[in-house]
């Protein structure tokens, strides 16, 4: 082994796809952690106990998880198309690849990957951010890209994203971004404040704090959606062209705020309708739920010390 680990320090090295977002790796490590450690102590509640809590921790766990993961997601709005295309700008040689690209809230995710990966005596497989989350410049990161010599499909989809660009998508993608950032972290403090009250002798409030909850998860997806109103221009590479369309991370977070508002309604309904059941799943105990009619005798309080001072009959007689 050399100093530098048997690679010369002063030539390009190969590029390397990026793996899975950092910050959505920790959200996804935090919440399993939180699950697994449920699991673990689950053995130790005992009777229909168990599986009340088991569908009640897991059914919440995953509602923050989805609202916290789907600020880091690069997976609102996708494309991809598989072509034969440029590989450097000004030269002729082409390369067959698929490139995709992945619009997120906080900038855009453009992938290469050469079918076969190996062409040109180069390992085509690329994976580049650009972000335009507050304090960081777009612009700037694209002008990073031109010096590195990026390949040409990358620098012409990260083109059509700059302020500059005649596409005009830049402040729609990024005032849109800001927005369902926004109402997303809004969802995730009223999905906190919903734990607590359900966990307290107010479940109306608790209902009403998931309706909420499901009400700005779907305002982030409207957030999202504006930008459907605005055209996004051909994009077009070789002979093939890329379309985009919602993602995963879009559909989900709409099946979450739906969910919430149903579970809202739920804990609503059964407050007014039938408390003893909504009792029954907050409490998950049926100890207090048995009623006189099943066999139990009413209870009855005496005071022994009641007959002492019992008053007693009394004659009275006048002698005259």
């Amino acid at each position: 082994m050399t100093l530098w680990d048997g690679v010369l320090p002063f030539y390009p090295q190969p590029r390397h796809a990026a793996g899975l977002s950092v910050p959505l790796l920790i959200v996804i490590l935090v919440f399993l952690v939180l699950a697994a450690s449920f699991l673990l102590i689950l053995p130790g509640i005992r009777g229909r106990s168990r599986w009340f809590w088991l569908v009640r921790v897991l059914l919440s766990l995953f509602i923050g998880a989805e609202i916290v993961a789907a600020h880091f997601s690069a997976e609102w709005s996708v494309g991809s198309v598989s072509t034969k295309t440029s590989y450097k700008a000004f030269s002729v040689e082409r390369v067959r690849a698929h490139v995709g690209l992945h619009v997120g809230l906080e900038g855009v995710n453009i992938t290469l990957t050469g079918t076969p990966v190996q062409q040109l005596n180069e390992t085509i497989d690329y994976n580049e951010q650009f972000v335009w989350r507050v304090g960081q410049n777009y612009a700037g990161a694209y002008a990073e890209a031109l010096e590195k010599g990026l390949p040409y499909p990358v620098l012409y989809l990260a083109e059509k994203f700059t302020p500059s660009s005649p596409c005009g998508v830049y402040r729609q993608y990024r005032l849109a971004g800001h927005y369902t950032s926004a109402t997303l972290w809004v969802a995730f403090c009223f999905w906190l404040l919903s734990n607590m009250l359900l966990s307290m002798p107010v479940p109306h409030y608790g209902g009403l704090a998931l309706l909420t909850t499901g009400a700005f998860a779907l305002f982030s997806v409207f957030a999202f959606a504006s930008i459907s109103s605005v055209p996004l221009c051909q994009l077009r590479l070789g002979s093939s062209e890329l379309t985009t369309h919602y993602g995963a991370a879009f559909w989900i977070t709409l099946a979450t705020g739906v969910l919430c508002l149903l579970l809202g309604a739920a804990v609503l309904s059964l407050h007014y309708a039938r408390p003893s059941a909504l009792r029954l799943f907050l409490e998950g105990s049926v100890k207090d739920l048995e009623s006189p009619a099943k066999g139990s005798s009413p209870l009855v309080l005496s005071n022994p010390l009641h007959k002492q001072f019992r008053a007693s009959d009394l004659t009275i007689s006048t002698n005259l």
